[in-house]
């Protein structure tokens, strides 16, 4: 892959049987460390989902060596350029889920899921007038940039999609669905699920949101506002045509903002978006309260900025 920034951000996820996650995650960890690659990764006995920031050089031994491991020999990995690491720190953790849906019943992907559809595909289907869009991801990923007509969804976890599901979808089991997500990991199993629970036609965007944005033919359309991310960008273009639009809007003053912030009063630090005008105005806080709040870290900074 040719690279013109000097960092990349490689997103990856695969359901694979892992004997003892606890040790690769050790195991892995170190190999993190010694590699210098920084970045987030889950271990379960289901797989491995990741996110992870280095050089090109880096990224790539990573790669090649993640592949070396038969297990992960066919892994995709999706690969952005940045200019700066994503990630300040390298965490690999070994958990009951590589995503933390907690269903009732287990949905295994590799023998329940939607039909996977390509960008192409996906962006032709989405202009069906009788299809049903649904989000994967979280409320707060769908206000900075979903696909138009997309359900908003009402959960701030994914353990609270069944329940939103079964609530607020169920008349939709006879209509063609199409599910979709960041990266594909969280429509392996939402799609398995709503199978389960007696949808018809369900199928998912094969590599999610942010292989949808880099399809050549594609472009991204038919997607408003920007791709939430959980790293340091916060937040990634997805739509490359002249139908890139903002869609989300300020805290505070309400005009179009795609800026998020997390709150200054550490106790709160709840994300919102803020323009840079209001930030200073109300001290890049959600509320009066947190304004006023002892341990506002907008002040702090700016008193040690008068310091220095």
């Amino acid at each position: 892959m040719e690279n013109h920034k000097p960092y990349r951000v490689l997103l990856y996820y695969k359901y694979v049987h892992i004997e003892d996650p606890v040790q690769f995650s050790e195991e892995h960890l170190a190999f993190c460390k010694e590699l210098g690659v920084k970045g987030r990764i889950i271990v379960a006995e289901e797989g491995i989902n990741g996110t992870l920031s280095g050089t090109p050089e880096q990224t790539d031994r990573y790669m090649d060596e993640l592949r070396k491991d038969p297990r992960f020999a066919d892994m995709f990995f999706k690969i952005d350029e940045a200019d700066e690491p994503a990630f300040k720190k390298i965490f690999v953790r070994a958990k009951d889920e590589i995503v933390t849906w907690r269903f009732e019943e287990d949905v295994n992907p590799n023998e329940t899921t939607g039909k996977h559809l390509s960008p192409k595909e996906f962006y032709e289907q989405l202009q069906d007038e009788d299809v049903i869009v649904i989000d994967g991801r979280n409320d707060y990923e769908y206000e900075l940039g979903h696909f138009r007509n997309a359900i908003r969804p009402g959960v701030k976890t994914s353990r609270e999609f069944p329940e939103w599901i079964r609530e607020n979808l169920s008349q939709f089991k006879d209509k063609k669905v199409l599910t979709y997500c960041t990266g594909g990991i969280r429509c392996e199993k939402l799609s398995g699920f709503l199978i389960k629970e007696g949808f018809k036609d369900v199928s998912q965007l094969e590599g999610g949101v942010v292989t949808y944005g880099k399809d050549p033919e594609v472009q991204g359309r038919l997607f408003d506002g920007k791709l939430y991310v959980f790293d340091e960008r916060i937040s990634v273009p997805v739509n490359r045509t002249e139908e890139d639009v903002i869609i989300s809007k300020c805290h505070h003053c309400g005009k179009p903002e795609d800026r998020y912030v997390n709150c200054a009063n550490p106790w709160c630090n709840v994300q919102h978006f803020c323009c840079t005008e209001c930030e200073d105005k109300h001290k890049r806080s959600c509320s009066k309260e947190c304004e006023e709040h002892k341990d506002n870290r907008y002040v702090l900074e700016k008193e040690l900025q008068q310091q220095s």
